[in-house]
């Protein structure tokens, strides 16, 4: 039985190789725009779960950064993709804004009361 597992430790072997060729390559065909792209959509997600946590610092970092950062894209990205990038950060803008809003409210208020009564 032992000598039937070696093989396969063998084979083991050979693919990792072969994987860290891969890596190689798609390091070389990667583009710097697409993988700019990729950071920032995730810098949107995060934005979004630190609103949800509550965490405003954070969520207002990743806002500067996108709005930071997408400019650099302008003539490399396609024209949609930056459009897309935009609105999100838009709307993380302004579930931000209303985030602020909510924090600094008065706890006793309910939040839908806007007219005295």
């Amino acid at each position: 039985m032992a000598e039937d597992e070696q093989p396969d430790v063998e084979q083991r072997h050979e693919p990792a190789a072969d994987d860290e060729l891969s890596a190689e390559e798609l390091i070389r065909q990667l583009k710097v725009s697409d993988l700019l792209l990729g950071t920032l959509a995730s810098l949107v997600q995060l934005g979004y779960a630190k609103l949800g946590e509550g965490d405003l610092p954070d969520a207002r970092l990743a806002i500067e950064a996108l709005r930071t950062l997408t400019p650099v894209l302008e003539g490399v990205a396609g024209e949609d993709q930056l459009r897309d990038l935009r609105q999100a950060t838009a709307n993380l803008q302004l579930a931000y804004a209303d985030a602020v809003v909510k924090s600094q409210a008065p706890a006793s208020a309910p939040a839908d009361e806007h007219e005295p009564t």
